[in-house]
């Protein structure tokens, strides 16, 4: 259904390839520069084929992706740009980032079965859920609608023959969730562990830093892909993706205000889905 209404990085023609894309560089045309765009299935099906190809895949650049992510999310994006520059797609060729993240969800869950005393089978059970609910489910649902919503109502009227790659859209969202789950899954675990009076108390400390840390990893999220998407030259008006940061702000002051504690609801949530 997604390739049907909107075609992919359409193909373009030899004589205006190398200009839309290298528009202005002093540098030559890389070796590697595809003039044609492969169709979204295409892209898929290359994408799948390499996930089981560890020796083809990239570790230590998708290691410096996952930094860069916090200390300085534009430099990700600007390589996103040199891919569509040489390979004609934003969206990445490489599966090493998923499956690098898929990793450190393996061992985050390992420590959440440890915390929460989970049996074998409720760990299992649990790394289901955060791997291909928690992860994959909800960034296919929200890649889907960044991706209608950019391509039906933020695209220059000059661009519509180009499109935003739905491949791109998941991109962001995981570059987006990778520093939301160091927070939520790294950091505010391990203070849980070392410092439960600080984070899993009913008292107003225990609540102001507990729903600090999720309104930082909420407007972390928010933020990096509003970067996402306003990089590309295609969209105009991105700034409205940052409006949820406001209800975000509104919901962080009234939870503080009635007590509601979100790293104790979110321990409570995992143990009751378990």
């Amino acid at each position: 259904m997604i390739d049907s209404k909107f075609q992919t990085s359409p193909p373009r023609s030899p004589t205006s390839s190398t200009s839309s894309f290298r528009a202005g560089s002093p540098l030559p045309t890389p070796a590697v520069y595809r003039q044609d765009c492969m169709s979204a299935a295409a892209k898929r099906y290359k994408y799948l084929r390499r996930l089981i190809k560890f020796q083809q895949m990239d570790f230590e650049f998708a290691f410096w992706q996952m930094w860069y992510l916090f200390m300085a999310p534009q430099k990700v994006y600007r390589n996103f740009h040199y891919r569509k520059e040489t390979k004609s797609q934003f969206a990445r060729d490489d599966p090493a980032f998923l499956v690098l993240l898929s990793v450190w969800l393996c061992v985050s869950s390992i420590w959440f079965a440890f915390v929460l005393d989970l049996s074998f089978g409720h760990f299992i059970k649990f790394l289901f859920y955060v791997i291909f609910v928690d992860c994959i489910g909800v960034g296919l649902v929200i890649a889907t609608f960044f991706w209608f919503v950019t391509n039906r109502y933020l695209r220059r009227d000059s661009c519509q023959d180009q499109d935003v790659e739905w491949g791109y859209a998941f991109d962001v969202h995981l570059n987006a969730f990778f520093p939301l789950f160091v927070i939520l899954h790294g950091v505010q675990l391990l203070i849980w562990n070392i410092f439960p009076a600080l984070i899993s108390h009913p008292m107003f400390i225990s609540t102001f830093f507990s729903n600090t840390l999720w309104a930082v990893a909420l407007w972390y999220y928010v933020y990096i892909t509003f970067l996402g998407y306003s990089c590309l030259p295609i969209l105009q008006n991105t700034h409205v993706l940052l409006y949820p940061m406001t209800a975000m702000f509104v919901v962080y002051v009234v939870s503080i205000t009635i007590g509601w504690n979100m790293c104790i609801n979110m321990m409570d949530f995992y143990r009751n889905r378990l």
